[in-house]
């Protein structure tokens, strides 16, 4: 297949998501063209089967904000023309559902007919397409979708829940490259940090007021004061200030490090113990997946996907959003001693296993195939 990708090119999220797909795609042979606003950051390499296409928006003084939607429009248009793609493939549905279907509709001019598979990743429907002003756009785009799937069921429901949508929605999990992550042995690492063989608590994010990471720190507060422990946070947001002004109000600076970005993030997993997402909404929880695959149990709340990805009492555990306490024995019970501990490891691992890129790669491929054929049906 000849396959267009639309994605924000960015390092967490949709971005990683569609990106990775895009590559795997490739390895399978299947020809992969990005459309999108700068080059992903993982597409640094040459692969034969890889193209990219940058949208450039003019800059006028008439336009107060670039018209980045039109201007993608229009590069849609020129790759499904001349490229002469089976499928397109659009991740998050702001903006990118509205710029494929203005596409489409050029084409069908010409008598192009595309078929657009739209995938909701979490926030472009439980929060930015809940905003009064994008709802009605962001409803008609998605039902002029010709396929629309979601990563998880709980998001499936929820976009149900607020939009009035009048097509089926499949649900296709995130995945995880098991090749890159997976424990490695780096205790010159944990050494530097948990010099006296401390538990060590790890949490990655984009500090966003959703991601409660605040409640981290208090659940940590209450972990130390029992065991020894240590804790990295890992990322860079809005909240990062309040956390670390959180941290000395509980004198918890010579435990708590703030890493900020780091690629690498397999590295940090795989010298940790415990992970945590105690956020408030999450789609799926990616971040936790890839925790799991290095052999790090996950103590989360129980929003959105999350208890479809976490396995109470087995991968680790589940408690209410906001349960600082159910929270803190949740994260006891799990290191309380190590036979416990490797149990809760390799429970996660053989988790993870069940959403290895092998097990859902065919899954996009099958539905790709399936509304192909569904869209040539529809011209006969």
């Amino acid at each position: 297949m000849r396959i267009g990708i639309v994605c924000y090119p960015t390092f967490g999220g949709s971005g990683v998501v569609a990106t990775e797909l895009g590559l795997a795609l490739a390895k399978e042979g299947h020809q992969v063209h990005f459309i999108t606003y700068t080059q992903p950051p993982r597409l640094d390499f040459f692969n034969e089967n890889i193209f990219y296409h940058e949208v450039s928006v003019s800059s006028y003084p008439l336009f107060r904000y670039p018209p980045y939607e039109l201007a993608l429009s229009g590069k849609i248009v020129d790759v499904v023309k001349f490229e002469k793609l089976d499928i397109l493939h659009v991740h998050y549905a702001i903006p990118h559902a509205s710029a494929a279907y203005m596409a489409k509709e050029i084409l069908k001019k010409e008598d192009i007919h595309i078929p657009i598979v739209t995938t909701l990743h979490g926030t472009d429907i439980t929060l930015v397409g809940k905003d009064p002003s994008f709802a009605p756009v962001v409803t008609f785009s998605i039902n002029q979708s010709d396929g629309i799937t979601s990563v998880s069921e709980s998001l499936k429901q929820e976009t149900f829940d607020y939009f009035d949508i009048d097509k089926d929605i499949e649900v296709i999990p995130n995945f995880i490259d098991l090749k890159r992550f997976k424990k490695q042995e780096k205790e010159h690492f944990r050494k530097a940090i948990c010099p006296e063989n401390e538990r060590l608590i790890v949490h990655t994010s984009n500090f966003r007021k959703v991601k409660r990471v605040t409640d981290i720190i208090k659940v940590f507060k209450e972990v130390r004061d029992k065991i020894p422990a240590k804790m990295l946070l890992v990322g860079d947001g809005p909240e990062r200030c309040h956390c670390e002004t959180l941290c000395r109000e509980l004198s918890l600076c010579e435990d708590i490090r703030f890493l900020g970005k780091i690629d690498a993030i397999e590295e940090v997993l795989s010298v940790s113990d415990v992970f945590m997402m105690p956020s408030e909404k999450e789609s799926f929880g990616l971040a936790a997946l890839e925790a799991m695959a290095c052999e790090v149990p996950v103590v989360t709340s129980d929003a959105g996907g999350l208890p479809e990805l976490n396995i109470d009492g087995v991968t680790g555990y589940i408690n209410p959003v906001g349960d600082i306490e159910g929270m803190t024995q949740s994260v006891l019970k799990i290191l309380k001693d190590e036979e416990t501990l490797d149990a809760f490891r390799q429970n996660a691992l053989n988790r993870a296993n069940e959403f290895r890129l092998s097990n859902i790669l065919p899954q996009y491929e099958s539905f790709y195939y399936r509304i192909i054929e569904q869209v040539k049906a529809e011209q006969i």
